[in-house]
């Protein structure tokens, strides 16, 4: 500190000693820091480098869309816009997306696995967020357990290998959803503004981050503070969007601001002669998430609802969760059943993808949950119950998550891959994995260990809570008692 001093205030230039002095103390300061880092974070680095090797074994996967969205990024790099050779027409779909690929593609080469390796990187980003928001809103031990459960997902897996933008578009989404609650949380309306822009950025890249304003919204109506309890605060929120939608469809494009909503899914009809039910969402959470995924979650909206009293600190994170999905869900129902449009039936692994970060952090709040009735079990009877229910989603979504595993690890040696919207028919969205993985493959080799690395790193995690909570009661029993 001396040595900074010194360099900023001092008329004589500091001796050569100082400096070798000040250079030791910062390499011990970044070491210090570094250690620190790695002591705290080790189990999420060796879940997050197990998900990496895990999810590299797999696919990349194809479909017409994702065809078209390569064309489109391929556009850029030969026209500078998101052109289509296949459609001779520009994509109808917002252009920041294309515009990020175009990037990666210009530093490491025009390819479709190049393509799959930008949005994979995204799905770690977007396992990362999690982790975030299920932290601060949660605690360590629920943000640990929903990222993993996450990333571990068919759905997740299969869009994070796919070269498709929703990938991207809920890494921004989640992103602008964190930033708005860590400013609402600190009634700050600069970090409102940084939220906003995020918006923006989200919005630009596909119209889908819309529906992540429901969660920022519900935790808005809970917390908002003095600062951000203004008309004008909400409405200057939206003014980044307006101007860079105007920007891009009116005066960049010239296609016109109406033609971000005219979209060939509003205008294609189921036309396969059988109506569909109205239980299609629920087949395809069934079939991307596992039954016992779908059960733990209504398990842990159960305990929460009939424990209320003692859920009220986490109860609204739970009704942010739930108001998502609800909402969601319904319009995706609605725009298949009430207007007869095909691609939100045939398409809920895009139309919905927004709930599956909320879903996980629901499900994997039963941590949370487990542990805070655990102690009170024994003096009301309520609490046992509600515990032993908490308990038991707990089991089924550790289950859930294993055979999640084995389920992406026996679909990786397929050629293709379908998401079930009838029970009884195939009938869904299907992709071909360009590359499936052999069982005689090092590949094969690399998804185990990556399998392995996961496991490690939920021991470690258990192992790290165990030991900072024997930390905490040592520093509690030595507390002097005045």
């Amino acid at each position: 500190i001396s040595g900074i001093r010194n360099v900023k205030n001092a008329e004589k230039p500091i001796s050569n000693w100082r400096c070798n002095l000040l250079i030791k103390h910062l390499r011990l300061l970044d070491k210090n820091l570094l250690k620190s880092f790695f002591s705290e974070h080790y189990p999420l680095l060796c879940i997050l480098i197990g998900i990496v090797l895990f999810s590299y074994t797999i696919g990349p996967y194809q479909n017409i869309d994702s065809q078209l969205e390569y064309e489109a990024a391929s556009g850029v790099l030969i026209w500078g816009m998101p052109y289509m050779r296949v459609a001779n027409n520009m994509i109808n779909q917002p252009p920041l997306g294309f515009f990020i690929d175009a990037l990666f593609f210009g530093i490491f080469g025009l390819s479709f696995e190049v393509g799959a390796s930008i949005i994979t990187l995204f799905g770690l980003g977007c396992t990362l967020l999690v982790y975030k928001l299920g932290r601060d809103l949660y605690g360590k031990s629920t943000g640990l357990f929903a990222a993993t459960i996450f990333a571990l997902t068919p759905w997740h897996i299969v869009l994070s290998r796919s070269f498709l933008i929703d990938t991207q578009c809920l890494f921004f989404s989640l992103l602008f959803v964190l930033v708005g609650i860590i400013a609402i949380r600190r009634d700050s309306i600069m970090l409102f503004m940084v939220s906003g822009t995020l918006f923006a950025v989200a919005l630009l890249t596909k119209l889908f981050a819309v529906f992540a304003l429901i969660p920022l919204s519900v935790f808005y109506l809970y917390h908002r503070q003095k600062k951000l309890n203004r008309a004008s605060t909400l409405a200057a929120y939206f003014l980044p969007a307006i101007l860079i939608f105007f920007l891009w469809y009116q005066i960049i494009s010239g296609r016109g601001i109406l033609s971000a909503i005219s979209h060939d899914d509003f205008s294609n009809y189921y036309s396969l002669g059988v109506a569909p039910t109205a239980f299609f969402v629920g087949n395809f959470l069934i079939d991307a998430l596992g039954i016992l995924f779908v059960i733990a979650a209504v398990l842990s909206l159960l305990v929460s609802f009939l424990g209320r009293k003692t859920f009220a600190p986490i109860l609204p994170f739970d009704m942010m969760c739930l108001a998502t999905c609800v909402a969601v869900i319904s319009l995706n129902i609605f725009l298949a059943i009430g207007l007869n449009l095909g691609a939100p039936y045939f398409n809920p692994i895009k139309y919905d993808y927004q709930i599956l970060p909320f879903l996980s952090l629901l499900a994997a709040s039963l941590i949370k949950k487990t542990l805070v009735l655990f102690p009170s079990a024994k003096s009301k009877k309520i609490n046992k119950v509600l515990s032993f229910v908490a308990l038991a989603g707990l089991v089924l979504l550790t289950i859930a998550m294993f055979l999640n595993m084995n389920y992406m690890h026996t679909k990786s040696t397929w050629d293709h891959i379908l998401f079930k919207v009838e029970i009884e028919r195939n009938v869904g969205y299907s992709l071909v994995n360009l590359s499936p993985t052999i069982e005689s493959s090092a590949l094969m080799g690399v998804q185990y260990l990556g399998f392995a690395l996961i496991v490690l790193g939920l021991v470690l995690a258990i192992a790290q809570a165990k030991k900072n909570k024997v930390i905490w009661l040592r520093k509690v029993m030595n507390r002097p008692v005045f």
